[in-house]
């Protein structure tokens, strides 16, 4: 069984910063990409960053320049650093990872149970 687990969220004042993690465990065979969502009260889920198997990563226009995606591969961890953080920012951060249990197994999409990040003016 594969869990996603993060952590790091929290209460920031405007300008702050903050580092969102998420680990992936379980039977793993392989993990393409890793990515953050995140969810603000009355929108839709909205893709922050992507980061590929290769390292490779793309952003939200809404968060270039001001956030950072990385990933650990020996610890099949994805994580977030989120700086200069905005009030608009605030939502429930989500991770997501699309990953095959095994060699003969399609990649499936696997979900974090996400973490508050609240950013006060």
């Amino acid at each position: 069984q594969v869990q996603l687990v993060e952590s790091g969220g929290g209460l920031v004042e405007a300008g702050g910063s903050l580092r969102l993690s998420c680990a992936a465990s379980g039977r793993i065979f392989s993990i393409k990409h890793m990515a953050w969502y995140r969810q603000a009260p009355g929108k839709q889920r909205e893709l922050v960053a992507i980061i590929a198997q290769d390292g490779s990563t793309n952003y939200a226009d809404s968060v270039k320049g001001r956030f950072t995606i990385s990933r650990d591969n020996t610890k099949n961890t994805v994580y977030l650093q989120m700086n200069s953080l905005k009030p608009d920012d605030t939502a429930v951060y989500s991770c997501n990872a699309l990953l095959s249990v095994s060699p003969l197994r399609n990649f499936d999409p696997f979900w974090g149970q996400g973490t508050q990040v609240t950013v006060s003016s």
